[in-house]
């Protein structure tokens, strides 16, 4: 008996370190959207994943663009809005080029969560959105930086630590545009306004 439960919780491990591998997925839909539904499915694929490349104007690269990686929540798991909201230092260009020129956009797939199996991240069917708008630095007093300050540390726990003297900022994108692939035939007709006033579904952890 001893053996045959050390076995299960072998194999259990075993799962969970492969699920961490095939891409983390830390917090799952109860139900991945149909890929009709263009606003559910965006707010989901939005609200799932935890980083992205945030893609700013660099002046000093004759105004070319500069991809980042960087991590970002929208907010709480169930109480996600939408907008990603990013915790950035003007040591690293991304901040230093939107103080410039606020014209960014932010690419996400569906690939770090996991949905996507054994699918290449370029195939339709593993979905990805660009959303496109100006990247704002928020008020340190405000309401609006209190709840991005929660939703970002929720999500990204180590950020409570990173060095204070980096003068870390909350920025928000303020979203124009949108581009989502999530099947065939192209990219899903969906408004900003669409996007930001469907309700989220509920959210469960899992392991």
């Amino acid at each position: 008996m001893r053996i045959k439960g050390y076995v299960f919780t072998l194999f259990f491990v075993l799962g969970v370190i492969q699920d961490s591998i095939d891409g983390r997925p830390l917090l799952l839909s109860l139900s991945r959207p149909h890929p009709d539904s263009a606003a559910d499915f965006a707010r989901w694929l939005v609200s799932q994943n935890s980083w992205g490349v945030l893609n700013t104007i660099a002046s000093d690269l004759g105004g070319a663009p500069f991809g980042n990686v960087v991590s970002y929540s929208d907010g709480l798991p169930n109480k996600g809005s939408g907008i990603p909201y990013f915790y950035l230092t003007t040591l690293d260009p991304t901040a230093s080029n939107a103080l410039k020129d606020q014209r960014s956009s932010f690419t996400i797939s569906e690939y770090p969560i996991g949905t996507c199996g054994k699918t290449d991240p370029e195939n339709p069917t593993c979905a990805k959105i660009t959303l496109t708008g100006k990247l704002k630095l928020l008020d340190g007093n405000s309401d609006e930086v209190e709840y991005a300050r929660t939703a970002l540390f929720s999500k990204h726990p180590e950020m409570k630590d990173w060095p204070k003297g980096h003068n870390f900022q909350i920025f928000k994108l303020e979203i124009e545009d949108i581009f989502m692939i999530n099947w065939f035939g192209g990219p899903k007709p969906l408004t900003v306004k669409e996007y930001l006033h469907i309700e989220m579904n509920k959210v469960a952890f899992v392991v």
